[in-house]
Parts: structure tokens; sequence; C-alpha cells
């Protein structure tokens, strides 16, 4: 007969941490402490805009630095110029790859259908349209990974369609977009939901790439530097119950979720509420897929080496066992 703990773990592996609920607000530090808490400003990060008032409660002074990628957040992290941060899932594997243990994940933040963003009077409405179809793509982005392990999966060659390597935020993807430039782009929210609102693209709702093996469809990960979990962790189990706390909050209102949205992002609030329905708030990534994503970066030549085993050494959920009950 398996054990409670062992029939706990399988509950666990199978509803995810969002299932569970959070316990009372860890006690306030005895003096003042400060952490340096880095900020994508992108909607399923949204939670990010009610922790500082948590965190005072708590006796945390936090210092902010915004990034504009996962990738600039992951090296201010390795450089231990930031104690916590959002970064990509597939991160881990490219800090594991580079022989560092200096980045600790520490849970996964939402999930959603991916879709790709079609330019209006284009017709993409399966797999096969999306032939000689130019489509624009950010080169080593978490969706681009998403979208590259998906037609893997399905058989598709790479070549079938032309890839437009667009540079800098999604803004430019937009843009890009309404200018008819392409017929299509595999992008992130909210800029995905701001062509479709503006009227220039429709989803094609039938090419959903979130849900291949390797990938999944988690959209990003709370990581702290090792640093920060050596001398900072109780800073750190903070600053994970604050997040979490309004991860709850904004997961069961959506009329909150898209204002919060819109005032983290910047973002008009009709291209946040559209952006909010296809987002849930709430980490679907376990070490599994951790390794799974860390086996299809090496064998997609984006690692140089198999870091299956250490990139999930480096996903510690530890944190948010104690912290949700």
């Amino acid at each position: 007969m398996k054990s409670c703990k062992a029939l706990f773990g399988v509950a666990l592996a199978l509803t995810g941490w969002a299932a569970l609920a959070l316990g009372p607000a860890p006690a306030p530090l005895k003096q003042k402490e400060t952490l340096t808490i880095g900020f994508v400003k992108v909607g399923h990060l949204s939670p990010m805009l009610m922790v500082e008032e948590e965190l005072k409660k708590m006796n945390i002074e936090v210092k902010r630095a915004e990034f504009v990628r996962y990738a600039d957040a992951r090296t201010a992290l390795l450089s231990n110029s930031v104690d916590v941060s959002a970064v990509g899932p597939g991160d881990l594997a490219i800090v594991a790859a580079q022989g560092s243990k200096n980045l600790i994940g520490l849970t996964g933040v939402g999930s959603s259908p991916k879709y790709l963003v079609v330019r209006k009077g284009v017709k993409i409405e399966d797999w096969a349209d999306i032939k000689d179809k130019k489509i624009a793509i950010a080169p080593g982005s978490a969706v681009w990974f998403q979208w590259a392990m998906t037609l893997i999966e399905k058989n598709i060659p790479y070549t079938s369609f032309s890839p437009v390597n667009v540079q800098g935020g999604g803004t430019a993807f937009v843009q890009a977009m309404k200018r008819g430039d392409i017929d299509a782009m595999v992008l992130w929210e909210p800029f995905e939901s701001q062509a479709v609102a503006e009227g220039d693209a429709v989803f094609a709702r039938k090419l959903d790439y979130s849900q291949s093996r390797a990938v999944g469809a988690e959209l990003g990960l709370l990581a702290a530097s090792g640093e920060a979990m050596a001398g900072k962790k109780e800073l750190v189990r903070r600053f994970l119950w604050a997040y979490l706390k309004a991860e709850e909050q904004l997961a069961k209102n959506p009329d909150q979720f898209a204002d919060a949205y819109a005032k983290y992002t910047g973002l008009p609030l009709p291209v946040t509420k559209e952006s909010a329905k296809i987002i849930k708030l709430g980490g679907v990534l376990n070490k599994d897929q951790v390794s799974r994503l860390a086996e299809a970066a090496f064998k997609q030549g984006i690692v140089q080496k198999d870091v299956a085993k250490e990139a999930a050494a480096l996903y510690d959920d530890a944190l948010v066992l104690e912290l949700k009950k």
C-alpha cells in the first residue's frame, strides 16, 4: 500500500500547487530588510503589481528592476543583480548547460492556449495552411520554443513556412502585422490580444501550440538567485507568499485581473480584458516538465549538452509546499 506521503505526491502531480489553499501570512521580520525584484511587464505576471504592499507589512523594502525579456532577467539573477524575478520555463536548461547553480526555480505562474495570430484576410485554418506563409518569430524565445517543438511533434517540417525574425519587443510584431509585412505571428500576451482587439488579426484556434509534451503550457517561472536562497531565504519566502496571495485573488476575479493587467503593463483595459480571458493564473510547471524541456533543448541544439537531470535539480518548489496547505 502506498504511504500517505506518496499519495499526496501523486495528487500534487495531478492537480498542481494551484489547487491548494495558501496558508497564513509569515510573521513580519524583526528588522527592515531589502529585496530586489525583477519585473517583466507581461500579463501573467500582473500579481507583481500587488506584492510591494504586502511585503511592506512584513518589514521588507522592495527595490525594482524592470526587464523587457526573460533572458535579461535570467542574466540579472545569475549576476546577483536581483534577488528574485520571473524567467522563462526553459531558462533552467540554459543555466544548467552553463554549469551554473545560481538560479533556483520556485514555481510556475500561469498557462494559456497559444494560438497562431493570423492577419485578417489571410487563410490559415489548419496546419497545412502555414505552407509558404510569412510567420514572425522571436528566435530563442519561450513561445518560439513552444512553436518549434509543436511542429516537430506533429511531423511538420520547420521549412514549411517562411520565418521572419522580428527584433525588439511585442510592439514590433504588432506593427509588422498592421503594415501587412507578415501573414501571422508567434507571440505572447498581451500583444496577441492587442492585434486582435485592434482589428488587424484573428486567432487561428485550430493551431494551438501550447500542448507539446516537450514544452507544455507554462508561461513563466518565478526564480531566485542561489545567493538569495542562501542569504535571504526568509525574504524569498515572504515574497512568494505575497505573490501567491495576489495570484489567488486575481484568479478568482477576472475584472480585477484585467484591471491589474492594464495597470501593470500600461495597456488599455479593452485589450487586457480580452487577454485576461485567455490566461489561467497559477503555475503548471513541475520537475518532469523541466526535465523534458531540457532534453528537447539539447536535441534541438539550443543547449550543447544533455542537462535534463541538472535542470530538474534547479527546480525547487519546497517553499510553495510550506506556504500552501
